[in-house]
């Protein structure tokens, strides 16, 4: 199997897993955060809708000089907003995918502050650290987050704590309705 049809259906099924946490992030709460060494939850979420993105410019690029950048979060005020940037890096990240060979996963890619070389590897390394995994980091980092805002928290492989307890009291709230 190519490297691409691999990374894709995994890329799609965990998009369908944050989507679902996103789908319950406080826009109107923005600011919140758990301690103040912690990142606000608004950009948390943001970063998190916006990983994906990290596929497509490591596919399409063969570097990233943090010193020529300016970057500048922009916090979604809505869950409609915050998900449309979620689908938009992940439909980027799909079509650079697509557009991959498996010889072009073994091209070396640079992330590099000026002069100094902070790393280089082989795309597909730069891809499951820091795209995939540290996707999955932040998410479950969110996660914690709407726990302790006493947000239901939606399984990501299966149900979770929420979800059984939602599933056992679904028959008895319909029974009383």
């Amino acid at each position: 199997m190519p490297y691409n049809t691999g990374l894709i259906a995994e890329l799609q099924m965990e998009a369908a897993a944050t989507k679902k946490m996103l789908e319950r992030v406080p826009t109107d709460n923005n600011d919140w955060k758990p301690h103040d060494k912690s990142m606000k939850i608004g950009n948390l979420a943001n970063h998190v809708a916006e990983l994906p993105g990290w596929i497509a410019m490591t596919m399409t690029t063969d570097e990233l000089d943090l010193s020529k950048m300016d970057y500048k979060p922009k916090i979604s005020q809505s869950t409609a907003e915050l998900l449309g940037k979620l689908d938009e890096n992940v439909n980027k990240a799909v079509a650079a995918l697509e557009n991959s060979t498996d010889d072009d996963f073994h091209k070396m890619w640079t992330l590099r502050n000026g002069d100094k070389v902070i790393f280089a590897m082989p795309k597909i390394a730069v891809l499951r650290a820091m795209a995939f995994s540290h996707h999955y980091h932040h998410r479950g980092q969110l996660s914690v987050y709407l726990r302790l805002l006493d947000i239901p928290v939606p399984g990501m492989y299966g149900p979770s704590y929420d979800d059984m307890n939602a599933m056992a009291a679904a028959p008895a709230e319909a029974a009383i309705n």
